[in-house]
């Protein structure tokens, strides 16, 4: 499985609005998907899980319990069941008309004006319909899709499965491995060991594990651009790009606009 180029149709310095404008709306809604597109925010990250009815559902957690109240699985729902839930009122009772989008939804609505990046959200190893879903999906999308998405990951195995179906339908999609140190990671993948599982294409490390030394060795020897998570500080922010990562993950594209535009006429 080859290299893909990361968004190469796009300019530097990357800034991805982290769930949408998560700090101002509530996340992973269509409302916080276009408040950080009107605040001027190139790019978005969004997270999806496979509901039981087969639909493609934009959600972070495996529960509905912390965002929508309803303490089941989203896997174990049906879309007709998730459809009408409040996702709103956890954040603030003014988004209690929010409702969680099907991905369908948000690629109509934002392609190709924004590029965005989807996380695969599963903990399975192995007989995951996920990876191959989203793959349909985006082919479905045909040159919308195509330099403007982006494809991560916390489970290398996903990401993999996810390469093999999308070279199978001749999309050219980079994909990236996302880690930490939280304990609810493997520690064998605590260190970005899932790059060599997956065959990914680009790394979206969480900021604190960015130094000079590991943008020298993961970043320009290793040949893969970095993304990382989640840099809400403007000092960060400066920091990052300068260390010469491709990007950065945010909740507050508010703040960090203004650091690329300073960082790229620096």
């Amino acid at each position: 499985m080859g290299r893909q180029a990361l968004l190469p149709e796009h300019p530097r310095s990357l800034l991805f609005a982290h769930r949408g404008c998560s700090s101002l709306a509530p996340e992973n809604t269509m409302e916080a998907f276009s408040l950080a597109k009107q605040l001027g925010a190139p790019g978005l990250e969004l997270d999806i899980h496979l509901c039981k009815s087969g639909e493609l559902v934009v959600l972070h957690d495996d529960s509905l319990m912390r965002t929508t109240g309803l303490d089941r699985p989203v896997e174990d729902c049906t879309w007709d069941e998730i459809r009408d839930l409040d996702a709103g009122s956890w954040k603030n009772p003014q988004f209690s008309h929010c409702r969680l989008p099907l991905l369908q939804e948000v690629l109509e609505t934002f392609l190709p004006d924004l590029y965005i990046d989807i996380e695969l959200k599963t903990r399975r190893a192995g007989a995951d319909p996920l990876p191959e879903a989203l793959a349909i999906m985006l082919k479905s999308f045909g040159k919308r899709a195509e330099g403007h998405i982006s494809v991560s990951s916390f489970n290398p195995l996903a990401l993999r499965a996810f390469k093999r179906s999308s070279e199978r339908l001749g999309l050219h999609i980079p994909t990236a491995v996302i880690w930490c140190d939280d304990p609810e990671l493997p520690s064998y993948l605590h260190h970005g060991e899932g790059r060599w599982i997956s065959g990914c294409d680009y790394l979206k490390p969480i900021h604190n594990k960015v130094n000079r030394g590991f943008v020298t060795l993961l970043g320009q020897l290793g040949r893969r651009p970095i993304v990382p998570w989640t840099v809400d500080e403007v000092d960060l922010a400066r920091t990052m790009l300068q260390l010469g990562c491709e990007g950065l993950i945010t909740n507050r594209p508010q703040d960090i606009l203004p650091v690329l535009k300073d960082v790229s006429h620096g």
